[in-house]
C-alpha cells in the first residue's frame, strides 16, 4: 500500500500541519521510489524543543524495513553506477537547486526541527547542504574514474555498492548531502537512516529527491532507532559500506557490528576542541571567534564546537571579563521570537546531560563567570550560554563532550603547554589558534592533533576535508577526499 498524499512528508505536508499545530504524520518511509508505510505499527514522537509539546510522529521502523530498502538499493546499483558522472550530477545539482530555490520554507522546517532561528538556518542547516550538492555535481562531471596507468597497470576507481548512511541530529541535512551527495556521484546508491530526534528535514529532502525524478532504489529513507534500524543496516550483508556521524560511543558500536562483515566504515564522531589564544593575540577578536565557534554554532550542538579556550594564566581576569560580555548578546529564544540567537537544546535528553556538565563544572571546583542552570523560562528546553574559569584538564568539563552552549576557559604558562594541554584529550577534531604572528600561529597549528585548524577566525572551508584523529573518527567527508570513501581501487594488470 503506498502512503496517501496527505501522509506524504514533502516540504509542503510538513509545514502546513506544523502551522496548524497539528501533530504531522510523517510515519511513511521512502523505499524504491516511493512513500510507502512502515512494516512496524511503533511511532517515534517529534518535539519542538521550545514548548516541549509533541509535533509530528515517525515511523519506528523494523529489519524488514531495512531489508527492504536495501534490497532496492541493490537492485537499482548496477544501472546506476553504470550512468556517466555528467548524468549523476544532473541529478545532483538539481537537489540543490529545488532547496535553494524553497529557501525560506526549508530554513522554517529545520528550525521548527532543530530549534534555532530562521536566519541561522538559512546560513548553516541549508547553505552548507545546498554547496555540497553543487559542487559533488561539478566533482562527478570532472572526476577521473576512467583509470590512470601505473607501470602496466590501469587504475581505475569503483563506487564500492550500498551504502548505509546514518546521520545526526544536530546539522540534518548538511550530513545528508555530506554522505549521499558524495556517494552518489561515485555512484553508490545509498539507505538513510536520520535521527529519530530530529528528522522532518531529512524527510523534506527525501521528497525533493523524489520530485527530482531519481531512479527507484537509489535512494532509501528508513526512519527508526539505532539499536534497531541503525543496527540492521550495518550487519546487512549487502551493504558495502556505512557513513555514521555521531557519537564516539555509537560509532565505536558501528565499527564492532560492522567488523562482522569486514565492512568498510566512515565514522565522523566527537569533539572536544581547544580554541588556542597566544600571548600575542588579540584576546577580544580570539575569544569572540572561538564563541561563534561554539556557544553560536547550533547552541553549542557542533562537534567541531571550540569548547575549551586557552589563555596565557596572566591575562585570565582579562579573559573572563570578555567572554562574560560575549555571552551576554548570546539571547536564548524560540525560533520565531524576536531577538533571538540561538535557540533551545534540541531535546529533554540532551538538556539535561548539559544541565548535569554544568552542576559537575560546580561541583568539581571550577569558577563559573556567567550562565548556570537558571534559565528563567519555565517552558522549553533551554539553557543559558554558560562560561567556568580557572578549568583544569582533567575536570569533567575539559574532558567529555558536552554539546551544549558551555564553554571552559583554561590558563597556561607558555606556549608549550598551551600545546600540550590541548593535545591532552582523545579526542582530535578540530581547533583553532590566533597569534599576532601568523607565522607562528601556522606553527602551533601544525603542533594540534585536530582533523582542521583555524587559524586567526580562518573561514570554515566547505570544500576542504573535514574529519578527525584519534577517537573522532575515521576517513574524511566535504571535499575532493569525500568521494574517495566511496570508491574501490581496482588494478587491471595489462
Amino acid at each position: 500500500m503506498t502512503a496517501t498524499a496527505r501522509t506524504t512528508p514533502t516540504l509542503e505536508n510538513l509545514l502546513a500541519g506544523l502551522r496548524a499545530g497539528e501533530v504531522v504524520d510523517a510515519t511513511a518511509l521512502y523505499v524504491d521510489g516511493r512513500w510507502t508505510p512502515s512494516t512496524s505499527d511503533a511511532r517515534i514522537q517529534v518535539f519542538d524543543p521550545a514548548t516541549e509539546q509533541v509535533i509530528a510522529e515517525v515511523a519506528d521502523g523494523s529489519t524488514d524495513d531495512v531489508d527492504a530498502a536495501v534490497a532496492a538499493a541493490k537492485a537499482a546499483l548496477p544501472a546506476w553506477s553504470a550512468l556517466s558522472g555528467a548524468e549523476r550530477a544532473d541529478y545532483l545539482e538539481r537537489v540543490g537547486q529545488i532547496v535553494g530555490g524553497r529557501l525560506d520554507e526549508f530554513a522554517e522546517l529545520a528550525s521548527r526541527d532543530v530549534g534555532g532561528p530562521v536566519e541561522a538556518s538559512k546560513l548553516v542547516q541549508l547553505g552548507l547542504p545546498i554547496f555540497n550538492f553543487g559542487f559533488y555535481a561539478d566533482l562527478a562531471r570532472s572526476y577521473d574514474f576512467g583509470g590512470q596507468e601505473v607501470g602496466n597497470s590501469l587504475v581505475v576507481k569503483e563506487p564500492i555498492g550500498v551504502v548505509g548512511c546514518i546521520t545526526p541530529w544536530n546539522f540534518p541535512a548538511h550530513q545528508v548531502a555530506l554522505k549521499v551527495a558524495a556517494a552518489f556521484a561515485a555512484g553508490c546508491t545509498v539507505v538513510v537512516k536520520p535521527s529519530e530526534v530530529a528528522p522532518l528535514l531529512v524527510h523534506a529532502i527525501a521528497g525533493v529527491m523524489d520530485e527530482v525524478g531519481l531512479p527507484a532504489g537509489v535512494f532509501n529513507l528508513v526512519s527508526g532507532v539505532g539499536p534497531v534500524v541503525g543496527e540492521a543496516l550495518v550487519a546487512h550483508p549487502d551493504v558495502a559500506m556505512v557513513s555514521f556521524t555521531g557519537s564516539t560511543r555509537a560509532g565505536k558500536r558501528i565499527a564492532e557490528v560492522a567488523a562482522g562483515s569486514v565492512k568498510r566504515v566512515a565514522l565522523e564522531l566527537g569533539g572536544k576542541s581547544a580554541n588556542v589564544v597566544l600571548d600575542d593575540a588579540d584576546l577580544e577578536e580570539a575569544i569572540a571567534g572561538g564563541f561563534a565557534n561554539s556557544v553560536g554554532l547550533n547552541c553549542g550542538q557542533a562537534c567541531t564546537a571550540l569548547t575549551r579556550v586557552l589563555v596565557p594564566a596572566d591575562r585570565l581576569a582579562e579573559a573572563e571579563e570578555i567572554a562574560a560580555r560575549i555571552a551576554g548578546t548570546y539571547s536564548i529564544g524560540a525560533w520565531d521570537e524576536e531577538g533571538t540567537v540561538i535557540g533551545p537544546l534540541v531535546s529533554k535528553v540532551q538538556h539535561d546531560k548539559v544541565r548535569g556538565y554544568i552542576q559537575a563544572g560546580i561541583d568539581e571546583g571550577a569558577t563559573l563567570v556567567t550562565g548556570g542552570l537558571d534559565t528563567g523560562r519555565d517552558t522549553g528546553w533551554f539553557v543559558q550560554p554558560t562560561v567556568f574559569s580557572d578549568v583544569r584538564n582533567d575536570m569533567t568539563i575539559a574532558r567529555e563532550e558536552i554539546f551544549g552552549p558551555v564553554v571552559a576557559i583554561l590558563p597556561y604558562g607558555d606556549e608549550a603547554e598551551a600545546v600540550s594541554i590541548a593535545n591532552d584529550t582523545v579526542y582530535g577534531l578540530a581547533a583553532a589558534v590566533w597569534s599576532g604572528d601568523r607565522d607562528r600561529a601556522l606553527r602551533v597549528a601544525r603542533q594540534l592533533q585536530a582533523g582542521q585548524v583555524q587559524v586567526n577566525g580562518g573561514a570554515f572551508d566547505t570544500a576542504a576535508p573535514f574529519g578527525g584523529y584519534k577517537q573522532s573518527g575515521l576517513g574524511r567527508e566535504a571535499g575532493a577526499a569525500g568521494i574517495e570513501e566511496f570508491l574501490e581501487t581496482k588494478a587491471i594488470q595489462l
